[in-house]
């Protein structure tokens, strides 16, 4: 009789290794990206905040707060004060009323002087539902960069379920990302937009899944050719017991602290749904979504990192859309951390250009 295959006869990596690895120590992780970590202080394991949800609510909040600050404060010095306008590009914006009265603003970004129908991108920007602003220089960057190598890109400024004037909690970044869809969808000769993609990173990667199973609930995900989802928080699993983490998505555990700590990140999953109503929503965590829920759904791709404590949520949502008979494709990018090639542009810039690359050609043979 063979024997039983047990986990302690794989290698083992992250904090599973004994002792346990960082991204300094990692052999795994790409060299560049190394060097660039290493130069703002994340090449070790980050700390988690000194709060946990279970905290007093005004902790939970300055600790939220502060992971904005400090998060868009990184993203600006990666940015340096260039500029991220192109000569070739032309920017229009507008403004959708959503469903209780609030004005969502909606970037468009488009070749210039081009005619004709080009195929589009709807973008949502990553930071866990909760936290980052739409239109810093990191974002805009990319949308800029998608509309220079042809595409008519859309920024939304969905609602963040945390800001200093109050709480947005679940549902209201994602109606106000259906809503700017819809609007897309019903301008596309005036935007002069043929096919029609969702896009988002992280958080923004939740969205464009949520979405797509919203528009599917409601009888309106034929407006949406297909969706592209990067390093996708899918699972709202940060606050789960170890053990379950372990079984059912274990890159949680592995890789926490690899530039993103589970305990971050859980500080934004309780703010997007304070009350824990729901936690097994799929609209909410689209891990939860059942065969009935996808559906008719359109074509999906599925990106993760290697190094990414939120790799096996993407991989989880994969195989969920795979079971479920929709067309469906993934990618694991090796020796990288969460949205590396996003953030990381400079010393990345093969594995960011691959990502234009494979946005556009998804996008063009929906």
């Amino acid at each position: 009789m063979g024997s039983t295959f047990e986990i302690a006869d794989r290698p083992m990596f992250g904090r599973l290794a004994r002792p346990p690895m960082t991204p300094a120590t990692d052999p795994r992780i790409r060299p560049a990206l190394r060097e660039a970590l290493a130069k703002f202080g994340l090449d070790g394991f980050q700390e988690p905040p000194l709060v946990d949800r279970h905290g007093p609510l005004e902790r939970v909040l300055e600790a939220v707060r502060l992971q904005h600050d400090n998060f868009e404060g990184f993203l600006d010095a990666l940015m340096d004060g260039r500029s991220v306008e192109r000569d070739d590009v032309e920017e229009t914006s507008a403004f959708v009323s959503g469903e209780d009265g609030h004005q969502i603003e909606v970037r468009i970004y488009r070749p210039r002087d081009v005619t004709g129908p080009l195929d589009a991108v709807i973008y949502m920007h990553g930071g866990g539902m909760a936290i980052l602003n739409t239109f810093n220089k990191v974002h805009t960057r990319w949308l800029v960069d998608m509309a220079s190598a042809g595409l008519v890109s859309v920024n939304i400024d969905f609602r963040n379920s945390y800001t200093p004037q109050g709480l947005n909690p679940f549902p209201t970044g994602l109606q106000d990302c259906a809503t700017a869809v819809q609007w897309v969808h019903e301008n596309r000769s005036g935007l002069g937009i043929s096919r029609l993609a969702l896009h988002g990173d992280s958080g923004g990667g939740n969205l464009v899944l949520a979405t797509a199973l919203k528009a599917q609930r409601e009888a309106w995900v034929e407006m949406i050719d297909g969706v592209y989802a990067s390093v996708p928080y899918t699972s709202g699993a940060t606050a789960w017991p170890l053990e379950r983490r372990l079984r059912e998505l274990p890159s949680l555990v592995e890789l926490d602290g690899y530039t993103i700590t589970t305990a971050g990140t859980d500080l934004q999953t309780f703010i997007y749904d304070p009350t824990g109503e729901h936690a097994e929503n799929p609209l909410a965590w689209p891990y939860y979504a059942q065969a009935k829920d996808l559906e008719g759904l359109p074509p999906h791709r599925i990106v993760v990192e290697e190094l990414d404590p939120l790799r096996d949520d993407g991989i989880a949502y994969f195989h969920k859309l795979q079971q479920a008979g929709i067309s469906v494709t993934g990618r694991v990018n090796l020796g990288l951390v969460h949205a590396a090639e996003m953030v990381f542009h400079e010393a990345l810039a093969d594995d960011y250009a691959l990502r234009l690359a494979d946005v556009k050609q998804f996008t063009q043979t929906l």
